[in-house]
């Protein structure tokens, strides 16, 4: 007769190694995996220390981080959410708790209801991540048992947690750069309008600009990736020739931009300034290295743990919205105009 190891990793179609680190609390397995190595251990009336300390209580001692799911990039490889994802399982680690990390497919936010981690208790609380993710899903969330802690969104017409980076100051340094480089013509590239995130930037962007008298080209799009800063841009440039500065909503779109710019025959940044928002790490490897705005993403996901750890021990905690700040970070894609549009 097998061992229940044995047994696990035969079901699983996994290593009986996996196995004994998950039932043991050990690390280097994966926290989808090391879910379902637990999940079935108990469906085999096997109790670790790790298991049955949550059958005591009847918690799961596992604590969900979900993001909107984006196609081709997974949570660990999204460079903005894995950093602060990081944060969140660093935290979470010190008090013995595992994260479950999981994407939020279109099936799901249609359909809250069917969402497992939920209609099956396998997280005690959970981190929502993204101003990609709707109300409508938010607020279903809510409706259930389970703390909830919003990164990077928040909720206006419901109270609720939120951990988000000052993004309007952020945008209004970007501006006040450009300006004070001495650019007058100004774009705007931005992601959906309703996205909280991209909101309080393009108002940032705008208001520095409006109090020098400038009024901006604007174009959005469905998404904020590398794809749709490259289209924005081609739209931009194509209506407003003269623009010398770029300002984008993140640094996905301010990367796109400046692959428009270069297959167009515009030099970064002799004949085009551009900046973007995030600091995540591709915009250090970019060609040339992109000016942006450094948000504490770690940070952010430490204090998102640490939030939703406390509403574990007192649900009651009145909501707050945590806002940490930004700084300009500058590189090499800002110059003076050059051309004719200062």
């Amino acid at each position: 007769m097998p061992s229940i190891i044995q047994q696990i990793a035969e079901d699983l179609n996994v290593s009986s190694a996996s196995v004994s680190r998950a039932l043991n609390d050990r690390p280097g397995v994966g926290d989808a995996l090391r879910a379902r190595i637990l999940e079935r251990a108990r469906e085999l009336n096997y109790t670790s220390s790790v298991i049955a300390r949550g059958l005591a209580t009847s918690q799961t001692f596992s604590l969900g981080f979900f993001v909107r799911q984006k196609p081709g990039l997974s949570t660990h490889s999204d460079p903005f959410y894995g950093e602060i994802m990081q944060g969140v399982e660093e935290t979470c680690a010190q008090s013995d708790y595992h994260v479950t990390i999981g994407s939020l497919t279109d099936d799901v936010i249609e359909n809250p209801q069917s969402f497992r981690f939920v209609r099956e208790g396998r997280v005690d609380g959970m981190i929502l991540a993204g101003p990609d993710i709707p109300s409508g899903f938010i607020l279903a969330m809510l409706q259930t048992d389970l703390p909830v802690v919003l990164v990077d969104n928040n909720l206006p017409i419901s109270r609720v947690h939120c951990i988000n980076a000052n993004s309007e100051e952020g945008a209004y340094q970007a501006a006040s750069y450009l300006l004070e480089l001495g650019h007058r013509r100004i774009g705007i590239l931005s992601g959906p309008a309703q996205w909280p995130s991209n909101a309080k930037r393009v108002w940032g962007y705008t208001q520095a600009l409006h109090e020098a008298g400038i009024e901006p080209t604007i174009v959005y799009a469905d998404a904020t990736t590398i794809d749709s800063g490259l289209e924005t841009a081609s739209k931009l440039l194509k209506e407003s020739p003269d623009v010398t500065g770029i300002l984008a909503v993140n640094d996905s779109m301010a990367i796109g931009a400046i692959r428009f710019a270069n297959a167009a025959g515009y030099h970064v940044p002799q004949d085009l300034s551009v900046i973007g928002f995030d600091n995540i790490a591709w915009a250090r490897f970019n060609n040339p290295p992109l000016t942006t705005l450094h948000i504490p993403k770690n940070q952010m996901g430490k204090e998102a743990a640490k939030r939703l750890l406390e509403l574990l021990g007192d649900p009651d905690i009145p909501p707050t919205n945590l806002t940490v700040g930004v700084d300009l970070v500058k590189r090499a894609t800002c110059d003076v105009p050059n051309r004719g549009g200062a």
